[in-house]
């Protein structure tokens, strides 16, 4: 379970400090599948980077299976990002000359796994998330930013995250893929009880996710 209380950032300008987010709070149950939405300055992005121990924040905490991840050392957080998080962004951020098996394969050799294994576990989950054997060989270029946005999503499922946090993973694609694509997330979090929070700002999307938090001017407002 992912549990946020009054959690809040706040960022120094010349003119002050300006609180991007203010004593948010909210829960979301493992397996369940949380879309935020809001507009852009809410503070989408700053909640999930929070989220991802990518950024601290001035107060709050932020608990994971009972664990304060705010409170974690710098190595504990680098640790907790390789095995309970797994990112998906708006520009799928594939290495461009390896191929999708590959780009996926070394996500699990950062994961740590057997050097023999991590083939056969890149191919599934490549396959699970609907690309075919020629296409997994394929790099980058040569696929579809529907097809690079299922590598990305197969990248980040390698090593059994407990959370993936999806920033704008359908703004790039047309509505059609777009739909495909958070149809595919939606039924990994079934299948693989994958805890999964997304901004979009798609509100037919974000209507059919388990919960949908509204952030405005830093707070929940629904």
């Amino acid at each position: 379970m992912l549990a946020v209380k009054d959690l809040s950032k706040s960022f120094s300008s010349a003119s002050g400090d300006v609180k991007a987010l203010d004593q948010v709070n909210l829960v979301v149950e493992t397996g369940q599948f949380a879309s935020i939405i809001g507009k852009s300055g809410s503070g989408k992005s700053t909640l999930l980077s929070l989220l991802g121990a990518l950024d601290i924040p001035t107060s709050g905490s932020i608990e994971v299976d009972g664990v304060d991840i705010a409170k974690l050392s710098a190595g504990q957080q680098t640790a907790y990002r390789a095995n309970k998080i797994g990112f998906v962004f708006q520009h799928y951020n594939l290495i461009p000359n390896l191929t999708a098996l590959e780009n996926v394969m070394l996500a699990l050799e950062f994961g740590g796994l057997p050097a023999k294994k991590r083939k056969a576990r890149a191919e599934q989950l490549l396959t699970d998330v609907g690309l075919d054997a020629d296409q997994q060989l394929r790099k980058p270029a040569r696929l579809s930013g529907g097809q690079q946005q299922r590598v990305s999503i197969a990248r980040a499922l390698a090593n059994h995250p407990a959370i993936v946090l999806a920033d704008e993973p359908t703004g790039n694609l047309d509505s059609e893929t777009g739909k495909k694509i958070f149809d595919l997330l939606h039924r990994l979090s079934r299948s693989e009880k994958t805890t999964i929070i997304a901004v979009t700002h798609d509100m037919d999307i974000a209507g059919k996710t388990d919960k949908t938090f509204k952030l405005k001017d830093g707070k929940v407002t629904a």
